[in-house]
């Protein structure tokens, strides 16, 4: 089968598309014909090492794994005999990280990491849910505990998991205030958005609004910026960002969580199927639905992640596996 492969921490082009062997699949695996797969920046994080530290549990000096792409769609391919979910032609999604290989012909994933797929969305659009959307669930839900009634501030709207906090957190009932580029204020409407701000034009920071959440999607403000534009006992999350603004959140928002009634976090996100089944649901209803902005086919992944190291995508990058049907 065809699959890109990473034997060196570099840039885009230190991937290869070579023809290596079908995985083979354990008792509790599924091995998938992969359709489609979806960028995140998970994947260029793990292709160039970085933050470095990460190298502590991806390979010192080189990757462990040679594998990147953690979202997938397709279909069935077999199962190991102590799977129950699945059967051979169903078609599935899931979050795959924990051992990675999306963006090949053929995948052998845990059981417990995929998911029936919608049946009113393709492939493309399933492969562009799972870690996009569980990490907008997880970090509107868990890390800032949003309550319907609540004032929330999507800082990064736009993007993959800017598109789905902004549905999500109208889900959840709160007040939803966008945070974009001109390009995409009508996208963020469209979505559902209460109130969306051009950043180009005007600054969060400085209109004396505040928000009871704030999620910043690799937000590039101060904390004090962020600070200033939360309620008394208002939370703030952080979803990935620079090496220096994770450290940043890590280190002061420790500090300038005890020292108020303010929270300050960053969170990461956990796959798990029980969160990927109810995003199923709100999909398969129509309540939320994922935005995509480009398919690349597997050949052009690396030029897919430059695309993406730009940091403007509107919505999902996907790549096509096969043919579109």
């Amino acid at each position: 089968m065809q699959a890109i492969i990473h034997t060196q921490y570099g840039p885009p082009e230190a991937l290869e598309l070579k023809e290596i062997a079908k995985p083979t699949i354990g008792a509790s695996d599924v091995l998938v014909k992969v359709h489609a797969a979806a960028l995140n920046a998970y994947d260029w994080h793990i292709l160039r090492a970085d933050p470095f530290i990460a190298r502590l549990t991806t390979g010192l000096f080189k990757p462990k794994k040679t594998l990147l792409g953690a979202d997938i769609a397709g279909r069935v391919e077999a199962v190991g005999q102590n799977v129950q979910q699945f059967k051979p032609g169903e078609a599935v999604f899931g979050e795959i990280s924990m051992v990675g290989g999306g963006f090949a012909e053929y995948v052998a994933a845990p059981e417990s990491a995929l998911a029936h797929q919608p049946a009113n969305l393709s492939f493309e659009e399933a492969a562009a849910v799972p870690m996009a959307a569980m990490t907008a669930l997880q970090g509107l839900r868990d890390g800032g505990k949003l309550k319907a009634g609540q004032k929330a501030l999507i800082h990064g709207a736009s993007g993959g998991v800017g598109t789905f906090a902004v549905q999500l957190a109208k889900v959840l009932g709160a007040e939803v205030t966008a945070v974009c580029s001109a390009r995409s204020v009508a996208q963020a409407y469209a979505l559902g958005a209460d109130h969306v701000i051009d950043y180009t034009q005007t600054d969060f920071a400085q209109q004396g609004q505040l928000y009871d959440v704030i999620l910043a999607v690799g937000g590039n403000r101060t904390l004090d910026d962020y600070q200033r534009a939360l309620t008394r006992r208002g939370i703030y999350v952080m979803v990935g960002g620079s090496n220096s603004q994770i450290f940043q959140a890590l280190l002061l928002g420790a500090f300038k969580t005890r020292a108020g009634g303010q929270t300050f976090t960053v969170i990461t996100e956990k796959p798990n199927q029980k969160d990927l089944t109810y995003l199923k649901g709100l999909l398969e209803t129509g309540v939320i639905k994922p935005v995509l902005d480009r398919c690349y086919p597997l050949s052009k992944v690396p030029e897919a992640i430059r695309y993406l190291e730009q940091g403007h995508p509107k919505g999902k990058i996907i790549i096509q596996i096969q043919a579109k049907q």
